[in-house]
């Protein structure tokens, strides 16, 4: 079985390292690759720009998005992968620091699978991480790769 892959797309260099601790913590081995703004991510997931020649059928395995990037956010990002049949079966949480209800009914609405708001407290933060990896990297059934 391939190694699960895990797309991080967080433009706070502090929410990323606390998200890799957190994995790290939680002895989770799965690849993460890191996507600084919403291009970047796109770029990553179709293969394009810096990730040109990627193979891009072999998509995340878990998608955590942010909602506040630069360049592209990160509900037009989850607009764009639910309308592309590449990845609209990619399970995406939206975490963020956002508790905005729109925010979160603009999630829900392009198709985001959960929404959780990012804990400030490291302790809360590694448990958030540790479950979302026990739901959705353990627990959940993903999508059969096809091809």
């Amino acid at each position: 079985m391939n190694q699960m892959l895990i797309l991080l797309v967080e433009d706070n260099p502090d929410d990323v390292e606390l998200t890799i601790r957190g994995f790290k913590k939680n002895n989770f081995s799965n690849e993460i690759v890191i996507a600084r703004d919403g291009q970047e991510a796109l770029d990553f997931l179709y293969g394009t720009g810096d990730f040109e020649g990627r193979d891009s059928t072999r998509q995340p395995t878990l998608v955590l998005l942010d909602i506040n990037l630069p360049r592209i956010g990160g509900l037009e990002v989850l607009r764009r992968m639910r309308a592309d049949d590449r990845t609209r079966r990619v399970p995406v949480v939206l975490l963020t620091s956002s508790k905005e209800d729109s925010d979160i009914k603009a999630g829900y609405d392009l198709g985001a699978n959960s929404y959780v708001r990012k804990p400030v407290d490291f302790v809360q933060f590694t448990e958030a991480v540790r479950q979302l990896n026990l739901y959705w990297l353990l627990l959940n059934e993903p999508v059969p790769s096809i091809g």
